[in-house]
């Protein structure tokens, strides 16, 4: 399983790859995370990156591809991987496809987790989340059940900024996924629905 993984903010991808991970041991590749323990490292890479970071620019290209191929290069990528939150536009993707080759590896697939924008409004904005844990829940839950703590609405969100963010991913990443249809790799999953029906989907499409 090699897979590039797509979806809005809020559609749910996340989870279906944590579950994808505790089924079957390939290696959860979110870029994020990378950059975030390249920094903590004080790596080549994570201190060329933390220039960038700090003065609040996007981390060149170059840099988080080196990143995933180091990355890619462990041993638990060798199982499989899921990359998450790479490639964000075309250019990377194509750039991707030309490291993948030159590793001897081609992607099974892009998975798209796919939530219509007005659905996500509602289910994120509906979110709330323990001030002192994260324990997130639903706008009912006023105490959070795990510690006890406050539970509010992050300004993350709210109505007008998930939708500043799903206007941001609209632009970026669905000329992405015409590119991943164009090489018919493209896989297509109906997110609005319970977590483990869309899991059974998602590896009914994956053929496990």
């Amino acid at each position: 399983m090699k897979i590039v993984l797509l979806g809005a903010p809020g559609a749910g991808k996340g989870t279906q790859a944590q579950k994808l991970v505790e089924e079957y041991g390939v290696a959860h590749i979110s870029t994020g995370d990378l950059l975030r323990a390249a920094v903590k490292a004080q790596s080549e890479l994570g201190v060329k990156a933390k220039e960038y970071m700090d003065a609040g620019k996007l981390v060149p290209d170059e840099l988080v591809i080196g990143l995933v191929k180091e990355r890619l290069a462990k041993d638990d990528a060798q199982i499989g991987f899921i990359l998450d939150g790479f490639p964000r536009n075309t250019a990377q993707a194509a750039v991707l496809d030309t490291e993948l080759a030159e590793m001897g590896v081609a992607l099974d697939g892009a998975l798209l987790v796919d939530v219509a924008f007005d659905v996500i409004v509602k289910r994120l904005s509906s979110r709330r989340t323990c001030r002192s844990c994260g324990y997130t829940a639903g706008p009912t839950v006023t105490v959070c059940p795990r510690c006890g703590g406050e539970m509010y609405q992050r300004d993350d969100d709210k109505p007008e900024t998930i939708q500043k963010r799903l206007d941001t991913y609209q632009a970026q990443t669905e000329p992405l996924i015409e590119y991943y249809d164009g090489k018919g790799i493209l896989i297509k999953v109906d997110g609005d629905r319970p977590v483990d029906e869309v899991y059974v989907d998602v590896k009914k499409e994956l053929g496990l």
